[in-house]
């Protein structure tokens, strides 16, 4: 539709980039008006966190022009021609960046279309875009196309745009929902060998089970993405941004990794609890942590743990009294020396935990093997004993060490048999 130049602007002295509607383009008014329709599209998002910026638009000889902020990372899809799958850390935020920007152009009144990797765009320093709102449609103007035409890429086509229906927010989210499946399996959920093909792929197949096709993906995902693409849009999520948080809560969820539970006996709300333990002293939502030890008797001992728990239910006292023996449960073989690191136990298994989240899965085991270490012995007192036995099982089977996770995954499915996530992710590890 376009050709794109990198350009720049003299008078403030920095690169642009200068899209100009292609020669052979020119002469057909709807085409000229299509051109239009993004620059305006564009200009009204301009500003808003994740769109791209425009600093001018015109006409150039007849050829309408649109001059840019030039963004020289590259793109999604360069970055998935290049590496394949990202790590999940990685994508989520590339998908938060994506969703921000999304969710912004929706409350505008623009849908975008056409999202895909290729329009998703990095800047220097790796963070997302989105760009080229060249089919837009947008509240307020007239609408350029007629029901029946179809306007998208197929691979990323929404089944209702697919059967050449109107498009709405809910198109753009289904589109960004098969962004992360590439994003997360490095392959799209209904890749076909034509485009026609997969398009009719779109309106007809069940969602893939993302879990089955890589076995390094936990099945909670799974239920995110049948919503998200699913073929009425009325079922998918009302917002980008909700399901970008969807699919942290499954990745959470499978690692079973530094969240806090309030015990079920406890609960003074139906509401479910389970927040990292570094989030909730972000914001506020702990008041105290206080743990004492009452009493000691040889190898036994009684301990009161009192939390207070501030949050949108209102605010709980728990106090839990526990007796453990420090010599009970067979402990797993030492891990190898850990890294040069400091800190307590608690806050060693938070940063590994971090760094399971980045997708630095190599640089989360010292932390982690530091923290087994020092949390060795306390058993079911202190759930961050299981928590770091979990991480370091987990970061280490994610590494393709699998002999060595094994026993770091037995320690916390003993610890915590109620959670399922050390035995799903145990069962993987002894078969790889």
């Amino acid at each position: 539709m376009g050709d794109i130049y990198l350009a720049t602007d003299e008078l403030l002295g920095r690169d642009v980039a200068v899209k100009v509607l292609a020669d052979r383009y020119a002469a057909d008014e709807g085409i000229r008006e299509r051109f239009k329709r993004e620059a305006l599209a564009a200009a009204r998002l301009s500003g808003e966190p994740g769109a791209i910026t425009i600093f001018d638009v015109g006409e150039w000889e007849g050829r309408p022009f649109i001059v840019m902020e030039y963004l020289n990372g590259g793109s999604l899809e360069d970055r998935l021609r290049r590496d394949g799958a990202q790590p999940p850390g990685r994508a989520l935020e590339w998908l938060e960046q994506a969703a921000v920007a999304l969710d912004a152009a929706h409350r505008h009144g623009v849908v975008h279309r056409d999202v895909k990797p290729a329009n998703l765009l990095l800047n220097d320093r790796d963070e997302v875009t989105v760009a080229d709102f060249g089919i837009a449609s947008s509240a307020g103007m007239d609408s350029l196309t007629l029901t029946g035409t179809v306007l998208g890429t197929a691979g990323y086509l929404s089944p209702e745009q697919a059967q050449g229906e109107r498009s709405t927010p809910a198109s753009d989210l289904y589109a960004l929902a098969v962004v992360a499946y590439e994003l997360l399996s490095g392959e799209r959920p209904f890749e076909r060998e034509s485009t026609t093909a997969e398009a009719a792929a779109h309106v007809n197949a069940p969602v893939p089970s993302i879990a089955e096709r890589c076995e390094n993906l936990p099945h909670e995902l799974d239920r995110v993405f049948q919503r998200a693409l699913a073929k009425d849009p009325s079922r998918r999520n009302p917002s980008a941004r909700e399901f970008v948080a969807e699919l942290r809560d499954a990745l959470l969820q499978s690692a079973g990794t530094t969240q806090a539970f309030v015990p079920t006996r406890e609960r003074h709300s139906p509401a479910r609890v389970i927040l990292p333990i570094a989030l909730l002293l972000l914001a506020g939502g702990i008041g105290a942590a206080v743990a004492a030890i009452v009493s000691t008797s040889g190898s036994s001992t009684s301990q009161v743990v009192t939390r207070t728990v501030t949050g949108p239910s209102g605010t709980t006292t728990v106090h839990q009294t526990v007796t453990h023996q420090t010599t009970s449960a067979a402990k797993p073989p030492p891990p190898p020396p850990p890294a040069a690191v400091t800190g307590g136990g608690h806050s060693l298994n938070d940063q590994g935990y971090s760094r399971i989240q980045a997708g630095d899965y190599a640089g989360a085991v010292p932390l982690l093997q530091s923290a087994v270490q020092k949390l060795r012995g306390l058993g079911p007192s202190d759930p961050y004993e299981a928590f770091a036995n979990y991480n370091l099982g987990y970061a280490l089977y994610r590494l393709g060490r699998c002999s060595e996770a094994i026993p770091y995954l037995q320690r916390a499915d003993q610890f915590e048999p109620q959670r399922h996530e050390p035995g799903q992710i145990l069962k993987r590890a002894e078969r790889c």
